[in-house]
């Protein structure tokens, strides 16, 4: 029997937008011979990596958010704006110049930016369940897409990892085929919008318990 899939820490973006058919997130889905969760549509995000916790923010979290999700919070915030720059080519980020940006950084710097985590929100935290290929500590983000500094309407600059990029109206996303860990994450989304307390406690989903967990 093969060893269990060891945990990473990642970081996940929602985006969330107000259309004329209501607020709407964006995601895209995942290719059919993806090695974790095929064909499912998902938020954009992926794995921590070490240089995120050397970036230099242009505004950091606020400081009420900053340690939400333990000591690791500002570099997962860094991860999130990186997922989201290379997998719809949206810009989370101010502008600014950054001639010494690290590797997987400098695609972003060339856009003129900085990234900008003081829109970002945690609102949700979940561990991909026993069985799975790969398995993740994901943090969910929330941040309104007026905040983004690029068009929302313009995937030209995403890579390829997402197909069908769009904004999914809330009302509509039960008829994707989401993973059940996105299912609970856009529950919250939903609970929040109804009860914006910016001291409401952040969902942790950990295999098959749930539970409220005050971070």
């Amino acid at each position: 029997m093969p060893p269990p899939a060891p945990i990473r820490d990642a970081a996940t973006v929602i985006l969330l937008r107000e259309t004329p058919q209501g607020p709407s997130v964006l995601m895209g889905r995942r290719g059919a011979r993806a090695a974790f969760m095929p064909s499912k549509y998902v938020f954009p995000g992926g794995a921590l990596d070490p240089v995120d916790a050397t970036v230099p923010f242009a505004a950091p979290l606020p400081a009420h958010h900053a340690d939400r999700f333990g000591n690791k919070t500002g570099p997962l915030a860094a991860c999130a704006i990186r997922e989201l720059w290379e997998e719809t080519g949206q810009i989370l980020g101010r502008p600014a110049d950054w001639p010494d940006a690290p590797p997987g950084w400098r695609g972003f710097a060339r856009s003129g930016h900085r990234p900008d985590a003081a829109a970002l929100v945690p609102v949700f935290r979940a561990v991909t369940p026993p069985g799975q290929s790969r398995r993740f500590d994901a943090r969910f983000f929330l941040a309104p897409a007026e905040r983004l500094a690029s068009d929302p309407d313009d995937f030209t600059r995403a890579e390829d990892e997402l197909a069908h990029l769009h904004w999914v109206p809330l009302a509509r996303s039960d008829g994707l085929d989401l993973p059940r860990i996105t299912q609970l994450a856009l529950q919250e989304l939903r609970a929040r919008l109804d009860d914006p307390d910016p001291a409401r406690p952040v969902p942790f989903f950990h295999g098959t318990m749930e539970q409220d967990t005050p971070l």
